[in-house]
């Protein structure tokens, strides 16, 4: 039974026969990608607030020390990615700030804010003013919540990271399994384009890794959002001293998850945390989003890779290097984007002028001009 999945109405089974056949998998049995995609983003932490304290994370501050990114900084945070040529505003924040961070709700409130999700609403609207598509990742969200932004998104995520329950996560806030993947559900009820991942290395057991895959597959089978899973080994930092999964591991687990993900589900590993070019023939697609503006403020000890070198690990694997949109290309349609997203596709100007070269590549396969 998934912890917490009772208290969620959350149902999933696991097959045993479906586990065992992903616990023998290896990279033999997966073919390698025909090319590698990636996303040019800028990276907007808009608080470090956050209700868990996870043992692995460093993007979390205390109450007294946590900030909150003022709408002005947004807007030049986003002005100076746009310049750049990125095309994903990323948002992240820990997950909704409890009642200790009194500072945080305080500033909400003279900013004419409820919540942190009615502040992250406005926040989308300034990326999208400036040229940007906003990809927000804030935890896990209500119904409620995540309506309130979903349409301002080209696409939304959280990091499932284990159906286990880990000493990592434990503590009187400890993570909810069930809760995350109620998450995860509630995107594809909203139709969002999705994106979510596997953490390695933080307690788990092979059995655990297997489980969390299929339980992705699972509620992509149901609602067809999942459009990537990322791959991401735990980094050591000022918190995290006990190590991080060994390349056979990350070779392994990076090959069991393209072996149960269907193929329209790119599999992703972070290139500033992973072993990327030693991964190329584990089935990977993906080297993420990585930004030419800001740091991994999630990992700000792990610089993100300079685009040669995400050339260079194309190179490696003797296949083509594509930039993509922060939404897929298959999600692009009008089936799945808001009309505000839409709009920013087709918008008149330099901005979607490169969001639609982007997409196309030279082509048309959306139907959108």
């Amino acid at each position: 039974m998934i912890p917490g999945a009772d208290a969620y109405d959350v149902d999933i089974a696991f097959d045993p026969a479906e586990v065992e056949r992903l616990l023998s998998v290896t990279p033999d049995d997966v073919d390698a990608a025909a090319e590698f995609s990636y996303c040019r983003n800028v990276f907007v932490p808009l608080t470090t607030a956050c209700r868990y304290t996870c043992t692995y994370c460093t993007y979390y501050d205390p109450p007294g020390q946590a900030e909150l990114m003022s709408p002005e900084e947004i807007r030049e945070t986003c002005r100076r990615g746009a310049d750049a040529g990125c095309t994903e505003a990323l948002f992240t924040f820990g997950d909704d700030p409890d009642d200790r961070y009194t500072a945080v709700h305080e500033q909400l409130a003279e900013w004419g804010h409820e919540t942190i999700h009615d502040y992250l609403r406005e926040a989308c609207e300034i990326a999208l003013e400036a040229g940007l598509l906003p990809h927000a990742n804030p935890g896990d969200q209500t119904r409620e919540q995540m309506a309130t932004v979903a349409d301002l998104n080209a696409s939304m995520g959280v990091m499932l990271e284990t159906t286990a329950d880990v000493q990592a996560h434990g503590g009187p806030r400890a993570k909810s399994p069930g809760q995350r993947l109620a998450t995860i559900r509630t995107a594809g009820e909203l139709g969002v384009p999705f994106t979510t991942g596997i953490l390695v290395g933080i307690g788990e057991e092979w059995r655990d890794r297997a489980e969390s895959l299929l339980a992705i597959r699972e509620l992509d089978r149901r609602y067809g959002h999942v459009q990537e899973v990322i791959v991401q080994p735990v980094a050591e930092n000022e918190r995290w001293q006990d190590g991080s999964p060994d390349l056979s591991t990350m070779r392994r687990v990076t090959a069991m998850a393209r072996a149960a993900l269907p193929e329209s589900v790119s599999v992703q590993v972070p290139p500033n945390l992973a072993p990327a070019r030693e991964l190329v023939d584990c089935g990977i697609d993906d080297l993420g989003g990585v930004s030419p503006v800001t740091v991994d403020h999630i990992n700000p000890g792990y610089e993100w890779p300079a685009l040669t070198e995400l050339d260079a690990v194309a190179d490696h694997a003797g296949v083509p290097l594509v930039e993509r949109l922060p939404v897929y290309d298959r999600y692009a349609t009008d089936e799945w984007l808001s009309e505000r997203i839409r709009a920013a596709l087709d918008r008149d100007d330099a901005h979607g002028r490169r969001f639609r070269s982007v997409l196309h590549r030279g082509e048309n396969p959306a139907g959108r001009v």
